[in-house]
């Protein structure tokens, strides 16, 4: 499979290492200063690009009928755009904030206890995240999905950074040394305390996730998520 990198930094270069130890050929790699892009030779696209980059990259990949994989975060705000021209393309898009195959599970973990808490107002939600000192958005995209998952199941309305209310959900971030991810979620009470926690012990499974979604998408149509990678819904 010939794959385009969009955004070359660490995550494309891990990415280009793991897609060639499966076999797959990087045929184009894009950064700020890449000129000329040859759409003709890909058979998908994988975006870890930069906010302002991404919507740009996602949609001229539609126009020029390349599927896309992407993992940036911070350009949300234009993702109903991106489905919308991906549709009119009939192109194909798998988005997600985390790629890594073990967090799409703890997402799905976290859903269904949310359902199991949703009623026992005893207990309060809570969440921890941890991430390197190089990473600038707090909460990270994997955290605020975590929140949607509680929130979607619960009765809990928004979530905000350090700050508890009867329906939101406290988020706290934390910056330290070269940590890859950690993501705590607790249900505490004045009796007990319930708690799940996904630890990434180093980048490669993220890498790994989103070539195995390029895989999967390979000649399909429509937009996707990581539940149909991994067959969850």
């Amino acid at each position: 499979m010939n794959i385009g990198l969009f955004g070359y930094g660490k995550m494309g270069k891990m990415i280009e290492q793991i897609a060639q130890q499966r076999g797959h050929a990087i045929v184009a790699k894009v950064d700020v200063e890449t000129e000329e892009i040859s759409f003709k030779t890909m058979d998908v696209a994988i975006d870890f690009s930069t906010p302002d980059a991404a919507f740009g990259n996602i949609t001229q990949c539609f126009e020029n009928n390349v599927p896309v994989i992407s993992g940036t975060t911070g350009w949300l705000d234009n993702y109903e755009n991106a489905l919308d021209i991906c549709k009119q393309k009939q192109s194909a898009f798998i988005y997600a904030s985390n790629f890594s195959l073990g967090v799409n599970v703890f997402f799905e973990l976290n859903a269904q206890l949310a359902k199991m808490m949703k009623g026992l107002d005893q207990y309060k939600a809570s969440m921890e995240e941890i991430h390197h000192t190089q990473k600038l958005d707090a909460p990270s995209g994997t955290a605020i999905t975590l929140a949607e998952g509680i929130i979607a199941n619960t009765e809990y309305k928004e979530w905000k950074l350090e700050e508890q209310g009867d329906k939101t959900i406290p988020i706290t971030s934390k910056r330290e040394g070269m940590v890859p991810g950690t993501h705590t979620i607790n249900y505490e009470s004045l009796v007990d305390t319930i708690e799940i926690k996904h630890t990434a012990h180093n980048r490669e499974g993220f890498a790994l996730g989103a070539v195995i979604a390029a895989e999967w998408i390979k000649g399909k149509t429509g937009v996707f998520s990581m539940k149909d990678v991994l067959n969850l819904n």
